[in-house]
């Protein structure tokens, strides 16, 4: 606990085993107080390496996507009690040691959400990040931050803490069960007026580290573009959209 909050680390996983424990052991444990893994419907031994290190674990038996993977961490994380929820990749592209600095954020009153920032520090290429990725990350950014009349330095961190009012009162479920969904959480929450905060955080892009193909990475930024035009035309009262209504 931090100020009196419970931590939660939820970790929405597929096909994790090579990387599973290594992150695991990274978090710290002595203020996180559970760890939950949904593993979506994975090929792999990641529920079963999970389990065996003492994971709280949940399995879907056929693929959510993504979006609809979180879906199921953050309602089990309520469901446990969480006053802060963190999202931790398993695959390790994320260093969980900042997970005290995201949380404090959050415990001490000072944001609602944080997002670790791939783009606030240096190294961001020399880290691996694909120069395609990089480009259509600084556009989609500037475009979101046009639109959404918010300023953060990346959108598209999957590295995020959050408190339990958000998770509690935002639609979530009305929400992509695609990659897009990251996108859609984070105009709901400025939508509804909370505070976001953001840390740098190392790039780490290595070939155990799941990533998106090109492929995904285009229909991704499409969404990335619709959700960003909704917002906007919601706020000029042209039509709401459905993920702003409560």
């Amino acid at each position: 606990m931090l100020n009196g909050k419970k931590i939660i680390v939820v970790m929405p996983a597929y096909n994790a085993e090579k990387t599973l424990e290594k992150t695991y052991h990274e978090i710290p444990l002595e203020i996180v107080d559970d760890v939950i893994l949904v593993d979506d419907a994975s090929r792999d031994r990641t529920s079963e390496i999970a389990r065996s290190i003492g994971i709280h674990t949940i399995v879907h038996t056929r693929n959510k996507g993504y979006g609809g993977n979180q879906k199921s961490c953050y309602k089990a994380a309520l469901e446990l009690g969480a006053d802060i929820v963190i999202m931790v990749h398993p695959d390790y592209q994320y260093t969980p040691r900042l997970i005290p600095a995201m949380a404090s954020m959050i415990a001490y009153g000072e944001f609602d959400a944080v997002l670790a920032s791939r783009i606030l520090g240096p190294g961001t290429l020399e880290g691996g990040m694909p120069a395609y990725k990089y480009i259509s990350n600084r556009f989609l950014t500037l475009f979101e931050n046009i639109l959404l009349h918010h300023k953060l330095s990346e959108y598209h961190t999957g590295y995020r803490a959050f408190s339990r009012e958000i998770l509690e009162k935002l639609p979530l479920e009305k929400n992509s069960d695609d990659f897009v969904f990251d996108n859609q959480m984070l105009a709901q929450i400025i939508w509804f007026g909370y505070r976001i905060g953001e840390l740098t955080c190392p790039t780490k892009y290595f070939e155990d580290a799941s990533s998106i193909n090109f492929r995904r990475s285009v229909t991704y930024g499409l969404g990335v573009l619709k959700t960003s035009l909704q917002f906007r035309l919601s706020k000029w009262g042209v039509c709401l959209s459905k993920i702003f209504e409560r």
